[in-house]
């Protein structure tokens, strides 16, 4: 029987030390990153190191220092590419400090996100960056007394003492659907992951986030602004998904006194919204216009390109990482809400309101 090769066997801190002539406890400050030594010394040591392919035992070095130089991220959905841009924007300022990030995916699911912040209190790491899907906040406040800093991204949760990053959703929103009153539409229908009474902004369990919620307020604001009656039917709570979405608008657009104007309220939505609308082999703008928010890359690829409201999405990323890196470092100061300024992007989806309703091809008709 043919002799089974034994696996290579881990270098050890007594290896490099006997290899670079130090003792034990020198060898292990220097590749702990802690303590003292002498310049030739610690070069003596790395190069024994890096000859014998020595590798740092992370979770080692962090019961020394305390540190263990990652980041924890938990999205909604990884897959968005809003999400995806987002996590580029931590990535990019976590690096520059050193740290690497991990990733979990809550699919909007309250208990994923708390077992996911479990596993990173577990694995210690340096903070957190959230984009909460759960109703309340107990699990972050837990991460925050074991002492990882937490930041909320795209969202905030009322009464937690967080630091959090988002735009002014309200705001963006009744400006973009000001831009269809002001063009003479009345029968404004809004898509939709959000509900909630007409002036309330709350974080409810499943598909109720901040962030919806906020945008549905502005919308509502813009009607009443324009002394527009607001319209249940108009209103279309499709939860996170595109296939709702479409359904939703074949629904509003196969009635008699269809929409004119359609605002979306984020990138799902829209998608669903755009399938629905070539099924009826709708013209846009001249049967109905649209604006989405939020600007996906495709937006500028379908014909017409869409308006939308444009986020700093990397921007949004990038500075829920620095606040966090300086949490990590020792910031004391009191957590507040970031508010960045979105962009109206104006481009072929909107027009005026039609004079006259030209009859859809209903999909089965």
């Amino acid at each position: 029987m043919p002799n089974t090769p034994r696996p290579p066997r881990r270098v050890t801190i007594p290896d490099v030390a006997r290899h670079a002539g130090v003792g034990q406890a020198t060898a292990a400050r220097v590749l702990g990153g802690y303590g003292s030594a002498s310049a030739a010394t610690r070069e003596r040591v790395l190069a024994a190191a890096a000859e014998l392919g020595y590798s740092t035992n992370a979770v080692a070095r962090s019961m020394i220092s305390g540190r263990t130089h990652t980041l924890g991220v938990v999205v909604a959905d990884v897959e968005n590419p809003y999400f995806a841009r987002a996590v580029r924007g931590v990535t990019d300022v976590a690096a520059k400090a050193g740290l690497q990030v991990v990733l979990a995916n809550s699919d909007e699911n309250g208990e994923t996100e708390k077992s996911a912040v479990q596993m990173f209190i577990e694995r210690r790491v340096d903070g957190l960056v959230v984009a909460p899907a759960a109703a309340e906040h107990g699990h972050l406040d837990k991460a925050v007394a074991s002492g990882i800093p937490v930041v909320l991204l795209d969202r905030v949760l009322t009464g937690a003492e967080l630091d959090s990053v988002v735009v002014d959703n309200r705001g963006a929103a009744k400006a973009a659907v000001a831009r269809f009153t002001g063009a003479g539409h009345r029968r404004i229908a809004v898509i939709t992951s959000a509900s909630g009474d007409e002036d309330s902004v709350r974080l409810a369990p499943g598909a109720d986030i901040w962030t919806t919620t906020e945008r549905l307020t502005g919308y509502r604001q813009a009607l009443r602004a324009a002394g527009i009656p607001r319209e249940a039917e108009l209103i279309r709570h499709t939860g996170y998904d595109r296939t709702w979405a479409r359904s939703a608008v074949l629904d509003l657009m196969s009635s008699d006194d269809r929409p004119t104007a359609l605002f979306t309220t984020d990138n799902v939505a829209t998608l669903g919204t755009l399938d629905a609308l070539l099924d009826l082999g709708a013209r846009i703008p001249d049967d109905v216009s649209v604006i989405g928010f939020d600007d996906a890359e495709w937006a500028t690829l379908v014909r017409p390109r869409l308006s939308v409201v444009g986020q700093p999405v990397q921007e949004l990323g990038g500075l829920a990482a620095d606040i966090l890196v300086r949490r990590i470092n020792g910031s004391t100061a009191r957590p507040r809400r970031h508010t960045l300024r979105t962009t109206y992007l104006a481009r072929e989806s909107t027009g005026p309101a039609p004079v006259r309703l030209r009859r859809l091809a209903v999909p089965g008709e």
